[in-house]
């Protein structure tokens, strides 16, 4: 099982009425739910570990996890309420405006989660949950207590605007790129955290930190996978874009699912990977990333909507 380790919450989607007057549509969401979701439509063996609320937005995001064959089990459930994203988009590409203090998923700590089972072969941890206290550092000891017990990802999805402590929240990102297997970031997010300049010398510099993989996507621009061996390319399938709610998410989930299925999931695996199977798994993603671009908001397909992957057989 692949468990995604991170935020739950819902985008407020705009909308517009029949009269004409501005609106806001919910839709279950956050960055790592994203990927769970999609993980699920992939094939992927997957979990979810988040703090859900017993309201009625709590209630939507178990429904549409459940709906992905993605198992809730390991979540911590309280009566706080769920996070809210409004979602304001430019050019089909999104801003949020957060609303999360003291809610479900936000106030947990270390000791809430549980001990995981060995069917847990990778985690998965990103988004806004590793910025706010006090779950930003309980994520990060999570991390901590499993690496080198099991392969682990990060995808920080930097929300420069959410960011309260900067020098605190780079220190953390920090740490746990030093701590992950693999490392995947947005050239735009690369560009945030290292400062201008080249973005395969910058995703050297990452690798140099400790992790066996780095990759980067660059939105049309297609994405690519460094390891000490290896640089692989892949071009992003031309698409019409909708709105980009999702799509690195996406992205992550498909990298995620085709390691899974070829048995690659794990520290020695990586740090030998071939370039066949990079490619493979860039491509998945990419592919699955330019569906959800092409669509509204963060819905990303189901792996027969994908033509030319293979969907294997769910255990």
């Amino acid at each position: 099982m692949i468990l995604c380790c991170g935020e739950a919450l819902i985008d407020m989607l705009p909308r517009e009425t029949a009269e004409g007057e501005a609106a806001f549509a919910p839709h279950a969401g956050g960055a790592v739910f994203n990927t769970a979701v999609a993980l699920g439509r992939l094939g992927a063996q997957v979990g979810f570990l988040s703090g859900l609320s017993t309201d009625f937005f709590g209630d939507m995001l178990r429904q549409s996890l459940r709906a992905a064959h993605v198992d809730h089990g390991h979540s911590i459930t309280s009566a706080r309420p769920t996070t809210l994203a409004f979602v304001r988009l430019r050019d089909g590409h999104a801003s949020y405006a957060f609303y999360d203090e003291n809610t479900a998923g936000r106030m947990i700590a270390p000791d809430d989660f549980p001990q995981l089972p060995d069917d847990v072969e990778a985690l998965f941890f990103g988004g806004i949950s590793l910025i706010s206290e006090p779950c930003g550092s309980a994520y990060e000891e999570l991390m901590r207590r499993e690496t080198g017990r099991r392969l682990v990802m990060i995808d920080p999805n930097i929300r420069p605007g959410f960011v309260s402590d900067e020098a605190a929240y780079r220190a953390r990102l920090e740490r746990m790129i030093a701590m992950a297997d693999i490392v995947k970031f947005s050239d735009e997010d690369l560009y945030w955290l290292e400062g201008e300049g080249d973005a395969d010398a910058l995703a050297r510099m990452l690798l140099a930190r400790g992790p066996a993989l780095v990759i980067v996507t660059r939105g049309e621009n297609g994405a690519t996978a460094m390891t000490v061996n290896s640089r692989i390319a892949v071009a992003a399938p031309p698409t019409i874009v909708s709105d980009t709610v999702g799509a690195g998410d996406t992205f992550n989930a498909g990298v995620l699912a085709l390691l899974q299925e070829r048995g690659l999931l794990d520290r020695a695996a990586i740090e030998s990977v071939g370039e066949a199977d990079l490619e493979a798994a860039l491509s998945l993603g990419a592919a699955a990333a330019a569906v959800t671009v092409s669509r509204a908001g963060a819905n990303p397909p189901w792996r027969h909507e994908l033509p030319g992957f293979q969907s294997p057989e769910r255990r």
